[in-house]
């Protein structure tokens, strides 16, 4: 299967080095144009560290309560990811909130300091987080699971259409992101990663059907909310931006989750 060939095996490891902190074997090879076709794997990625939140809610559920179970799930996903997509929702708050035109919003987010602004909805998404996790932990660990894994990958596969709509921003510094956005996947690229954040959402469909079409269409509109007002204020998206695509639909499946399951 070419699912496991050398090349896709270096595009998954490439998608893992990229967007997560997870270690990987020494020897893979980096380029530009392995990291822009290993996009591919971000919802891959979803399922990767959806499965590591998962995993230490189980755990830590057998003898903790299920509120620190939840919190250290949370932990166990941002020490994965490195805050990656966190980072770039507080960037984007910062950016937008404090920016008056589209340079300023750009140099703002560029800028390593976390401001008010970000703080603010940092701390507010998180606890938003916390307590949709908690609600759905008291259901069941598998539904709980299950809506976790289905809000990672939806989450970043909205991040990822946006990659193939719409236009790129140039940072004031040459941004990392730029190889990815620089070129678009193949159809059956796509339908791969379209395929794989479909994959839970199927199982997730057992307890709520209305849940998964709910909470894939808000994300959807979310998303697209999201990118036309990053649009008409710095004329397209960049990387911070995306970051906070991923976590606003994350957040918006779950408490759709939350609301009909």
């Amino acid at each position: 299967m070419t699912l496991f060939n050398h090349h896709e095996k270096t595009l998954f490891y490439t998608a893992l080095m990229f967007y997560t902190r997870i270690r990987v074997p020494v020897n893979t090879p980096y380029s530009e144009d392995l990291l822009a076709e290993s996009r591919k794997y971000f919802t891959s990625i979803g399922l990767v560290i959806g499965a590591i939140a998962c995993t230490t809610f189980l755990f830590f559920q057998l003898f903790l309560p299920l509120s620190i179970s939840v919190m250290l799930s949370m932990i166990s996903t941002v020490l994965a990811t490195g805050a990656f997509h966190e980072d770039g929702f507080a960037d984007s708050c910062d950016g937008f909130g404090g920016g008056w035109n589209a340079n300023q919003v750009l140099t703002i987010m560029k800028d390593s300091r976390i401001g008010t602004y970000g703080t603010v909805a940092l701390i507010g998404i998180l606890s938003v987080k916390f307590g949709l996790l908690y609600e759905l932990a008291t259901i069941s660990p598998a539904a709980w699971c299950l809506c976790t894994l289905s809000a990672h990958t939806v989450s970043r596969q909205h991040s990822s259409r946006v990659i193939e709509h719409h236009q790129y921003v140039q940072d004031i510094d040459k941004s990392k992101v730029k190889p990815i956005a620089n070129k678009p996947l193949t159809h059956a690229a796509n339908l791969f990663s379209n395929w794989v954040a479909l994959a839970p959402c199927l199982l997730l469909a057992l307890y709520s059907i209305e849940a998964v079409i709910i909470g894939m269409v808000s994300a959807y509109w979310a998303s697209k909310i999201l990118i036309q007002y990053s649009a008409k204020r710095i004329g397209g998206y960049t990387g911070d931006v995306l970051g906070a695509i991923q976590q606003v639909t994350e957040v918006l499946f779950l408490l759709v989750c939350v609301a009909l399951i």
